[in-house]
């Protein structure tokens, strides 16, 4: 008699924390290996709760108050305890930075492969943003709509659903200044998902990177799931691998990279380029800005529950 095939042992990490932290705590997680990222956050459920397209929600997923919690998952290995203290001593670290990691608490459990496969599924639905785009899960149907542009994607381990503020801030953003003839560049490309939707606004070229393999093996998955030709994909930290100069850069990141970014993109755009800067935080806005503001004019603001987003043109 055959023996069944025993399924893989992964330690979940569960770490609750500060909606200004989240992706910071996100990205040291898949920076460590975690096989899996998995953001639970009470405002991303309400943002889907309240469209159209979502006919069903189960209000379980509000019990945690706003409490944000982001789960790791990581293969049982010898390595295993320690990289769960790295994680710790990395996550408190962002102090010292200025980020607000919240009422910290870290918890470790045992799961099977298959319970965090499946588990983030259950936020994702279609969801139509701005006038025109909607975001579709590769594994829901969806019946098109007069001139809608559908974003076919499946995130996997890489952030960037749309449901998030500061991507759906972007892709509003994106509608109205993405023309023909435009070339993008997409600085921390995450799913890919801001890349997918300039292309599909009309963009003649973008370029997309992230410093996470894992996020760039994602993106270009769902640039082939959305039968695209002229979007490229590659591991880059930041603008350092990018070439030549763009119409627009878009950067979903967080504070400290943007003001880091702010210095750096007037030499990777043309003249009168478009600086799209989101993932920042309403409490860093100001020292954002006063950065943004030595290279670029400000054009416009936008804000969204605790997270801002800015539009601003090359001097």
């Amino acid at each position: 008699m055959s023996k069944g095939v025993e399924r893989m042992k992964w330690i979940e990490v569960q770490v609750t924390t500060s909606q200004e932290a989240e992706e910071a705590v996100s990205n040291i997680m898949h920076e460590l290996g975690a096989g899996g990222v998995v953001i639970k956050n009470p405002n991303d459920v309400k943002l889907l709760a309240q469209s159209d397209n979502w006919d069903y929600f189960d209000p379980s997923l509000f019990e945690e108050g706003g409490n944000i919690k982001v789960f790791a998952y990581f293969p049982i290995v010898s390595d295993t305890i320690d990289k769960i203290n790295i994680l710790k001593d990395r996550i408190l670290e962002l102090k010292s930075f200025g980020i607000d990691i919240g009422n910290f608490d870290l918890k470790v459990s045992e799961v099977d492969e298959s319970d965090w496969a499946t588990n983030w599924k259950q936020y994702y639905k279609p969801l139509k943003i701005g006038k025109k785009i909607v975001i579709k899960p590769s594994w829901e149907e969806y019946v098109f709509k007069g001139e809608e542009i559908i974003i076919e994607l499946d995130p996997g381990m890489a952030f960037g659903t749309g449901t998030h503020e500061t991507t759906k801030m972007c892709l509003e953003f994106l509608e109205e200044i993405v023309v023909p003839e435009r070339i993008v560049f997409d600085v921390g490309c995450g799913s890919g998902i801001l890349s997918i939707a300039s292309s599909k606004l009309g963009a003649k070229e973008v370029y997309a990177a992230d410093i996470d393999e894992v996020s760039v093996e994602v993106a270009r998955q769902n640039v082939e799931l959305n039968n695209l030709q002229n979007v490229k994909v590659f591991k880059s930290d930041l603008l350092g691998e990018f070439r030549g100069k763009a119409d627009i850069i878009v950067a979903n990141i967080i504070a400290d990279v943007i003001i880091r970014l702010s210095a750096e993109a007037p030499k990777y755009l043309k003249e009168e380029g478009l600086f799209l800067a989101s993932g920042i935080i309403k409490s860093r806005k100001e020292e954002v800005l006063q950065k943004v503001e030595e290279f670029f004019e400000v054009l416009q603001i936008r804000e969204e529950g605790e997270w801002c987003a800015i539009l601003s043109r090359k001097k």
